[in-house]
């Protein structure tokens, strides 16, 4: 269990500082800080282990149909992630307790940033593709929060829908590539995927799924094209900053890559694609990291930068071009999240981020000037830095690889290339903060002069712990980092592991000379940054968040011009569309059939059937006929409501024929309450043309149904009747098999639909509770109303009814296990007698000696349901499963007793509650006085 508990921690630690922030912000920090730190404990009592090379699993049965199970695993790759996720996780929450200022909402920000870390956690602890895609889309719903959390500012809610954009974008093809992976190894668990390397490569569908997993890897992880919308989540706060760019987030996409190496890699198409982007990335983003003015710009440019460095060494695919991928995940997070809180520090002293506006700060803060100096040498790659040794092996990579034919030299040439602009945005980030004076226009000469100091201890410990860890890993690489770094590369790649030594001096070799052509290069290239910021500035681009957010207004002008075409208002163009989409559907279906008419013979016809038909032909076409007389149309539709009921009882249904027929009455009750809301005088009768494409349409339509339930008739069809007919009574206790279905095979159907008729009963409570409309005193013609609205002959009979039908309504009730009946239908009959009481009496009288509240009968009938359902768990059976014994009662004599009763009772309470909520209150809203304008 203790897997589960490391995962479990700080998704439920989400809730400490919620509850702690009233007791200030450092006790806030202090006490969220204690589940981070135990899952980090649990995870390293694992260390040993996985060390080792062994595997630890843990799963737990979830949704075994869908193939998705709560199985989890920590190997190398994910001990080194868990390490990164909850180590850095917890030196950022120890830095917030500095960084956020006084009127900030700690608890919520201490919040998302634990549900941030459960997210990320959880990716990396998946064991089941299917259970990595929810944290994935949960990294992306708590990365929105984070990013927009300062939601006062257009850039953060500008970032906030970008990132979950495009990310999320990324997620549903993820999605889809998971789903193909799934279907060509009959199993989402990550050992059988990973095993299942030579197949998918084997499969047709190998491009589509590499295509799809890119996608969504690609674009968590900032890769081009998908880029942009990384520098637009800056406007964060820095803690979120150092640590979506350091452990989270961002490093979600190469670690997906790292994961199913075993499965995808190892292909023409892997290598070609995860090169060329990868290489791309690195360049394009270095470049405008050496341009960029924003300190956290520069920052985000060089983290995408970086990535793109990881995915190329990806897919390079050399033995040590995956350990230096995987031992650059280690370095690139301990100095980025430095650098990020270094940066905070200066923001937070200074008021600004502007690098020009920055300069000469190391007399003035001189152990944040020593944080970043360490921490930026190590992203430039200069020795004895961690961040030198991963750049070297990227360049001895890069120099073995035969990727491009005859142009594969062009590689370390582009990658020298990105190395030296590496150092030169990296010398230009410590130089301009710390050495150079500031270059201030003149309105900016005008202001007050920057001061500042060091911040607060506390402030500059993470950062320099994090600091002096990239120094450490550079000077004793293979105490610090070889064992882990082995554990990792063996989980990406297995027994192709190499053996490697992680040493700062190789000798006089060709990727020694390449560093010091990146150094050189790079000093050279700051030294005449000027001229190269000159150069770019005759080449504007387009603001990459100004561009989307265009292209968002533009798809939303499109679906807004669609919309109004289609949605005018006009419910017969609804219907008429709805129709051609149903008849277009069954056209191609009717058009696969080589003959109409199947190998089985029809039934007879009898005076009765024609009869029947006739009536409900008649009841639908004088419906329609006489809608202008709306009292006539709906009995003449109850005449087909009717008619349908006398079928039911004709095919052998009378659990059918009950519920029709309790629904027709309650339906009929329904729209004769909604026809005070229609116009008095009905509108004119449309034209010719529209009744000529009404008719053509409905004809149409009525063929089509004809010719599917013929076709269907006449042909041999497997059916499950036979299964439920074997098993109602032993399995179910009951011979009413329909009744059976409903509260024990298929009661988890029945429990969502009472859910809804429950939802839609309160939603018309609370939309039609205080609604009060003027009743006229008389129709259009000038006929006054009749005085009497309560007529005594039925206020008498609906007080002798309501008794006789509350006793069939038990009868119905309680019978309906072994015949026709059942909770539905005796809550339907219920809800009619209670109505009519309405009708006869008014709702005041009636009010008053009914005193009971629908919406908690409604919602008691639910949780009745729900309490059933939930019972079995007590004695180790699934959800909803019911059980049945037959007792012998004094006087009485044998009955049967069924758990399943108690289903039926709560279905019975949410239909009374529901239906009556919605009748009730459509019959009250008229009033003989006129509202006022206050009270509309």
């Amino acid at each position: 269990m203790s897997l589960l508990w490391i995962l479990i921690l700080p998704i439920a630690g989400a809730l400490v500082p919620v509850f702690a922030a009233r007791h200030g912000r450092r006790a806030c920090v202090a006490v969220t800080l204690i589940a981070p730190l135990l899952a980090l404990a649990l995870a390293l009592l694992h260390g040993p282990t996985v060390i080792g090379g062994d595997i630890v699993s843990q799963s737990l049965a979830w949704m075994p149909l869908l193939g998705l199970d709560l199985a989890l695993r920590i190997d190398g790759l994910t001990l080194l992630f868990a390490l990164l996720i909850l180590g850095i996780g917890s030196l950022i929450l120890f830095y917030t307790g500095y960084y956020l200022h006084t009127d900030e909402d700690d608890g919520r920000f201490l919040a998302y940033m634990m549900l941030f870390m459960g997210a990320m956690l959880g990716i990396v602890m998946a064991d089941n593709l299917l259970l990595l895609w929810l944290f994935w889309e949960l990294t992306g719903i708590s990365s929105f929060l984070l990013i927009g959390f300062w939601g006062h500012r257009s850039d953060a809610r500008r970032g906030a829908r970008m990132a979950l954009a495009v990310t999320g974008a990324g997620g549903l093809a993820l999605l889809a590539g998971i789903l193909l992976i799934g279907q060509e190894v009959g199993s989402f668990a990550m050992a059988e995927v990973l095993a299942a390397g030579e197949t998918l490569r084997a499969s047709s569908h190998y491009p589509a799924i590499l295509v799809l997993v890119l996608l969504g890897a690609f674009t968590k992880s900032a890769q081009l094209p998908f880029h942009f919308w990384l520098p637009h989540a800056m406007a964060a706060p820095t803690p979120v900053s150092a640590f979506l760019h350091s452990a989270t987030m961002v490093k979600a996409g190469v670690f997906l890559l790292a994961r199913l190496n075993p499965a995808l890699g190892d292909t023409a198409l892997w290598a070609l694609i995860l090169s060329l982007v990868g290489l791309a990335t690195l360049l394009y983003a270095a470049w405008f990291a050496l341009l960029e003015r924003d300190l956290k710009g520069i920052l985000a440019f060089s983290t995408i930068s970086h990535l793109g460095l990881i995915t190329l060494l990806l897919g390079l695919g050399s033995p040590l071009a995956i350990v230096a991928a995987v031992f650059h995940i280690l370095n690139h997070a301990t100095f980025k999240a430095a650098l990020f809180m270094s940066v905070g520090m200066i923001d937070h002293e200074t008021g600004t981020r502007d690098i020009d506006r920055l300069g000469a700060l190391w007399s003035m803060m001189p152990l944040t000037g020593t944080l970043t100096i360490l921490a930026g040498a190590a992203m430039a790659g200069l020795p004895p830095f961690n961040g030198f040794l991963s750049k070297e092996m990227l360049f001895a990579q890069s120099l073995g690889n035969n990727l491009l034919g005859a142009l594969s030299a062009l590689i370390p040439l582009l990658v020298v290339i990105g190395a030296v602009l590496s150092v030169a945005y990296s010398l230009r980030l410590i130089y301009s903060l710390f050495f150079a004076a500031p270059r201030l226009t003149r309105e900016q000469k005008a202001q007050p002069p920057l001061e500042a100091h060091d911040p607060a201890k506390g402030m500059l410990a993470p950062g320099l712990f994090l600091a002096a860890m990239s120094l450490l890993l550079g000077l004793f690489p293979m105490t610090l980092a070889a064992p882990l770094i082995k554990a990792a590369s063996l989980a990406v790649q297995g027994d192709t592991t190499p053996l490697f030594q992680l040493v700062l001096w190789h000798g006089l070799d060709l990727p020694l000379a390449m560093s010091v052509v990146a150094v050189v290069g790079g000093i050279l290239v700051l030294h005449q940054h000027r001229h190269l910021a000159g150069i770019a500035a005759l080449f504007p681009g387009r603001d990459a968040g100004l561009a989307f957010e265009a292209a968002v207004q533009r798809v939303i002008k499109a679906a807004l011009w669609l919309t109004l075409r289609l949605e005018n208002g006009s419910l017969q163009r609804y219907q008429a569309l709805l129709i051609l989409c149903a008849l277009a559907m069954a056209g191609i279906g009717l058009s696969r059939l080589d003959a109409l008419t199947g190998e089985k013979g029809m039934q007879p016809l009898d005076g009765m059937l024609v009869l029947g038909a006739a009536l409900m032909v008649f009841g639908a076409i004088g419906s329609a006929l006489s809608h202008r007389w709306r009292l006539v149309s709906l009995l003449m539709l109850s005449v087909v409501g009717l008619t349908v009921s006398m079928t039911f009882v004709r095919f052998s249904a009378p659990d059918l024929a009950l519920t029709q027929l309790s629904v027709e009455v309650v339906s009929m009750i329904l729209l004769i309450l909604a026809l005070f809301f229609l116009p008095q005088r009905p509108p004119l009768l449309v034209s010719s043309r529209r009744i000529l494409r009404d008719l053509l349409l409905a004809a149409s339509l009525g063929l089509v149904v004809a010719m599917l339930n013929y076709a269907f008739l006449t042909r041999e069809s497997l059916s499950i009747a036979g299964f439920f007919l074997r098993e109602s009574v032993p399995g179910g206790g009951g011979t009413n098999v329909v009744n059976v279905i409903l509260v024990d095979f298929r009661g988890f159907d029945t429990l969502g639909e009472i859910t809804v008729l429950t939802l839609a009963g309160l939603a018309t409570f609370k939309l039609l509770n205080r609604l009060k409309l003027f009743m006229p005193a008389g129709n259009l013609e000038g006929i006054r109303w009749s005085q009497h609205r309560y007529p005594l002959i039925l206020a008498v009979v609906a007080q002798i009814l309501l008794p006789l039908a509350l006793l069939v309504s038990a009868y119905i009730f309680l019978r309906g296990h072994n015949q026709p009946g059942g909770g539905f239908i005796a809550g339907l009959i219920t809800a009619v007698a209670l109505i009519l009481q309405y009708i006869a009496r008014g709702h005041d009288w009636t009010r008053e000696r009914l005193p009971i509240s629908y919406p908690v009968v409604a919602v008691s009938g639910l949780a009745i349901a729900t309490a059933t359902g939930m019972a079995s768990w007590l004695f180790g059976y699934p959800f909803l499963t019911s059980a049945f014994g037959h007792f012998d009662v004094p006087l009485i004599g044998e009955i049967e007793l069924a758990s399943a009763m108690l289903f039926d009772a709560g279905v019975y309470l949410a239909v009374v509650g529901a239906t009556l909520m919605i009748l009730i209150n459509l019959g009250r809203v008229t009033t003989i006085h006129r509202p006022r304008l206050e009270e509309r």
